[in-house]
């Protein structure tokens, strides 16, 4: 009779997720009911309409910029680099809500209203009279209050792009059991199909868009991507009821101060041999709402003094946690303290991808731009060849390379997500050799025809589509492995939070562009000289700001492999 229970009960448990998730109702999330592909069917969705709003506005902006606000083209390039950094700095905020209080669902949700009011007003200071910059065969001549408007938009879709950013991926990731063997597989092929569908967003946005807003007008430029924003909203909230939902833990970066104080406080103690005396609680879960307990690992040693128990902690129910914290706390403090290392490494590569935006776009503008006598595609355009890349790419990754690497080396996933992300890395910097070569060609054919005055020299502008196609294959490996490494090392209740920490190495590597840029401006327009990158780029030398580029990015691969081969991977008690 109790055997006839017990298989009752665990029949009943197989009912239900086992990673703890919930439906939208608060109730324990069906196995067979809600999340895996079902669910993330409008995901993808939301996220390939978020992107082609994101990618729709952004793709063009420096020329936006640089034509309607007459910006010259490093402080239009400066003016990009930052803005874009700032939408991957925000998702800190989004995950610290996501995490500590909202839940990923409605984190999304909220931020998602914020995003449409950005888009509307920077639509509105396109096409409405007064916030539009009056134009004439002189240029365009905006005032402080049309710039303001015009940047007030663009940063409310960088707060609101931070609710965003974060919690999809992450949320997606959700929808499948990682106590499921098969379930767990799907998530690794997730995140390629998530990424793919990121990059069909971006293909017509690079390409419908951006003729559009060169060949229409930027009135309609920015409201159809404002457009496909509400229609990202309404997919999300279709799925609601396939939706898996993770609790919110509370404040990591409180727990993260309790372990540090704890520590500090017992600085003087002992570490006892036998790490089974630290404190740990009785129970099968953790003391953290929605985490699984983590093994203890042997690294920062000192943040174990956290867990060492006096007498009075000792005889206390609940123990102050100030004082006393759990392994599973500290375990989660040390895997995102081992994730830093990794993370730093990948802002050269993040540096090298803002290119695409800013010098990229600013090259192409020197070249010809026609296809037959009487099309011209738009140099922001070239873009697509990045995004076909990846839409080329991630499937033969996910079908062909990942089936034959396993075979050599032995892995679930063909390669280990580090080396996933190296041999982005690697490719990166041929990205940047091949974008001088084409420079040093280009710069040649200048000087022997004296084109020194020409706006585009006779070049075609499909020099530059290697360039881009190479980016987009560094992309596949290194970007897509970066977020599934990032969310596989987090610590359950912090998922969103070391989302956010990923992508910051995108805003720090704007940043980085912006900074190099200004530093290169500075130094190389000392005593009356032109520079590296003058507004007449025919009279500068962009190639020396790739060969640069290039160099630093080797620098960094050789950290990344001396970081990478001592990681240890994280573990988990089941």
């Amino acid at each position: 009779m109790e055997n006839g229970i017990e298989s009752h009960d665990v029949a009943e448990d197989r009912l239900y997720t086992e990673d703890g998730t919930l439906n939208i109702h608060k109730n324990p999330a069906s196995k067979k009911k809600t999340g895996r592909w079902k669910a993330c069917r409008f995901i993808l969705g939301n996220e390939c309409c978020e992107r082609l709003a994101y990618y729709g506005m952004s793709t063009n902006l420096v020329n936006y910029l640089h034509t309607r606000f007459h910006q010259s083209n490093a402080t239009a390039a400066n003016n990009v680099t930052t803005w874009s950094g700032t939408c991957y700095l925000t998702p800190l905020l989004g995950a610290f809500l996501a995490d500590s209080y909202m839940g990923r669902y409605w984190t999304i949700a909220s931020f998602s209203i914020i995003y449409v009011i950005g888009m509307t007003l920077l639509t509105f200071s396109a096409i409405a009279p007064g916030l539009k910059p009056s134009c004439d065969a002189n240029g365009c001549h905006p005032t402080l209050g049309q710039t303001s408007v015009c940047f007030i938009g663009l940063y409310l879709i960088a707060l609101g792009t931070g609710g965003i950013k974060p919690c999809v991926s992450s949320f997606g990731a959700d929808q499948f059991d990682e106590n499921d063997v098969t379930e767990r597989k799907m998530k690794s092929s997730f995140f390629n199909w998530f990424y793919l569908v990121i990059n069909i967003g971006s293909l017509v946005a690079s390409s419908v868009l951006v003729w559009i807003q060169t060949n229409v007008g930027w009135g309609w430029g920015f409201g159809i991507p404002a457009v496909a924003m509400i229609i990202a909203i309404i997919f999300f909230f279709f799925g609601s009821k396939w939706y898996r939902l993770q609790l919110p833990g509370g404040s990591p970066l409180t727990r993260i101060c309790q372990v540090i104080v704890a520590a500090c406080r017992k600085a003087g103690k002992q570490v006892p041999d036998n790490k089974s005396l630290l404190y740990e609680t009785a129970d099968a879960e953790s003391n953290i709402k929605g985490c699984r307990k983590l093994q203890h690992t042997n690294t920062l040693k000192f943040l174990d003094k956290a867990a060492i128990e006096a007498e009075p902690e000792h005889s206390t129910s609940w123990p102050n946690s100030w004082r006393l914290c759990t392994v599973t706390q500290i375990e989660e403090l040390k895997s995102v303290i081992h994730l830093l290392p990794v993370w730093a490494s990948l802002i050269a590569f993040a540096t090298v991808y803002s290119q695409m935006n800013t010098m990229f776009v600013l090259q192409g503008n020197t070249m010809d731009q026609h296809i037959g006598p009487n099309f011209k595609i738009p140099s922001a355009s070239l873009s697509l060849f990045d995004t076909l890349s990846v839409i080329f790419w991630a499937p033969i990754y996910d079908r062909i390379i990942v089936p034959s690497a396993r075979k050599f080396t032995g892995h679930e996933q063909g390669f280990s997500q580090l080396q996933r992300i190296g041999i982005g890395l690697i490719i990166s910097i041929i990205s940047m050799i091949v974008a001088g070569i084409l420079e040093v060609v280009r710069l040649h054919m200048v000087r022997r025809n004296n084109y020194y005055d020409l706006e585009t020299v006779p070049m075609s502008i499909f020099w530059q589509v290697p360039q881009y196609f190479i980016v987009g294959a560094a992309e596949v490996f290194t970007n897509i492995g970066q977020m599934e490494f990032f969310y596989g090392q987090a610590p359950d209740a912090m998922k969103s939070l070391c989302a956010a920490l990923s992508l910051t190495t995108t805003a720090l590597g704007n940043y980085a562009s912006t900074l190099l840029l200004f530093i290169v401006t500075k130094i190389t327009t000392t005593h009356g000289r032109i520079g590296w990158i003058p507004d007449n780029l025919n009279r500068g030398h962009l190639d020396y700001f790739f060969w640069l580029l290039s160099v630093l990015s080797l620098l960094n691969f050789l950290v990344y492999l001396w970081i990478s081969n001592r990681y240890t991977y994280k573990r988990t008690r089941h």
